[in-house]
Parts: structure tokens; sequence; C-alpha cells
């Protein structure tokens, strides 16, 4: 059981803990919207969620691009960042 554990990248293991807290807080998000009971207070809520996504989004992008760094050309770097700000700018629009 330990063998597979120590076989995954670290990168991997950052990104797969970064999803995992972005999870937990879209759960607590719920459970809080729930517990105001109210629509005002859930969209303020809800409006928070927003900002935590693209940056979770972007973290773990990142953090998967410097994991693959050595197997990546310049021209794909390039082509994955420029998806990543064409995904952000329809996530803004």
């Amino acid at each position: 059981m330990k063998t597979w554990f120590f076989s995954i990248e670290v990168a991997l293991l950052i990104m797969v803990g970064l999803r995992l807290v972005s999870g937990l807080i879209e759960l607590t998000a719920a459970a809080l919207m729930l517990r105001l009971n109210s629509v005002e207070k859930a969209i303020a809520v809800n409006a928070a969620l927003a900002i935590i996504g693209p940056t979770i989004l972007i973290l773990s992008i990142s953090i998967g691009l410097i994991g693959m760094k050595d197997q990546l050309s310049f021209i794909k770097v390039a082509f994955i960042a420029s998806g990543v700000t064409l995904i952000l700018i329809g996530l803004a629009k």
C-alpha cells in the first residue's frame, strides 16, 4: 500500500490537494447558504466563490505546468497559456 503513494508525483499531489480544498470550500459555502436562509446572503456567498474558483484553476494549472516543464516545449507552454487566458476571458464576460 505504501509503494503506490510514493510513486505519485509531488505536483500531482498538490493539484489534487488544491481540488479537494476547493471542493470542501464549495460544500461549506452550500451549507452556509442553507444556514443563512436568505437569497441575498446566498448571492454574496456565491460571489465569494466566483473569486475562489478561477484562483484554484490558475494555481492548479500552474503547478501542473511546473511539474511538466521538462516534457513541454516553449510553443506548447505558449498554447496552454493562451488557452488558460481564453478560459479566464470567457469567465469574465
